[in-house]
């Protein structure tokens, strides 16, 4: 067995034994289907298993990827940091996704993010690009060519160049780490989404919550997973300090991306309206900041 399969099979399993039911034939026979929740928020040691479980309790992968779809997985790995920093996303969590998009029948599955540092060493030093690899991803770096300009028709934002693979991707899976940010107070969902973009990303700063928002309505993943596996608590985005770093063993998992951010926002002892992103999005109809509105499941592995 390759290193690839033998991922994949993990993942599978890992899934088997968060959801044994869901597994069973004849448990599915017996019992109905529960709705699927909002948001499921998953905590175990393990960060394939929870986000195995989190998928699971959403509906499972097949309700977000079909068999021959070309599947993006967006991670962010902007920084030149180590895995145990907290400052790029789990690469555990994003194997874990990559495989279970692999599995749901993808033909497939890219991993790639526009990044801050270097390149080659974020892709390295993460742990992201081998563990994707690993799982059966694509991973590229980003061709600074296949940026197209785009109009979003936005409130500040009217036309901006966004990258070729997402716009032509039939499903994305957007998978940000969360931790906290000098100008938009914290770095989740839909901040991740400067990751495609292209052109001087610096002139968004001015007015990033509206800018953040424009971009987030013509990106529109299908599933957001939101790595709380270890949170920068301080010093973000690109942390360096393990004194800064929390762990939590969670993911957030959901397909309204407002929702996730706003309850990545507790994590941090915030609300969502705290975020200007979260309450713009909220207020424009993108998604729902309102928890209490919510059907929340939480799991504990």
């Amino acid at each position: 067995m390759d290193r690839r399969s033998f991922i994949r099979k993990m993942i599978i399993a890992a899934a088997a034994v968060s959801c044994p039911a869901a597994f069973s034939p004849l448990a599915a026979s017996r019992a109905e289907p529960s709705p699927a929740p909002d948001l499921a928020v998953v905590r175990g040691p393990s960060p394939e298993r929870i986000v195995a479980s989190a998928v699971d309790a959403l509906g499972g992968m097949r309700r977000f990827v079909s068999p021959g779809d070309i599947v993006v997985v967006k991670p962010n790995m902007g920084w030149d940091r180590a895995p145990e920093f907290g400052a790029n996303t789990h690469p555990a969590v994003v194997a874990a996704l990559v495989g279970l998009a692999v599995e749901a029948g993808a033909k497939r599955v890219k991993v790639f993010d526009h990044t801050v540092n270097d390149p080659r060493r974020c892709y390295r030093q993460s742990g992201v690009a081998a563990a994707a690899e690993a799982a059966g991803a694509e991973v590229s770096f980003v061709d600074k060519r296949k940026f197209k300009s785009v109009r979003l028709d936005g409130e500040v934002l009217k036309e901006w160049p966004l990258y070729e693979d997402i716009l032509e991707a039939d499903k994305i899976i957007n998978v940000p780490v969360a931790k906290t940010h000098g100008l938009s107070t914290l770095t989740l969902a839909l901040k991740n989404w400067m990751g495609v973009m292209g052109g001087g990303r610096w002139r968004i700063h001015q007015r990033i919550h509206e800018s953040l928002v424009d971009v987030a309505r013509k990106v529109k993943p299908t599933l957001t997973v939101l790595d709380a596996v270890r949170i920068l608590t301080a010093n973000g985005p690109q942390g360096g300090r393990l004194e800064d770093v929390k762990v939590l063993d969670t993911v957030i998992a959901g397909t309204d991306q407002v929702a996730v951010d706003s309850y990545g926002a507790t994590l941090f002892g915030l609300r969502g309206r705290d975020l200007g992103y979260v309450r713009i999005g909220h207020e424009t109809g993108l998604g729902n900041m309102n928890l209490e509105s919510l059907d929340i499941r939480k799991i504990t592995l």
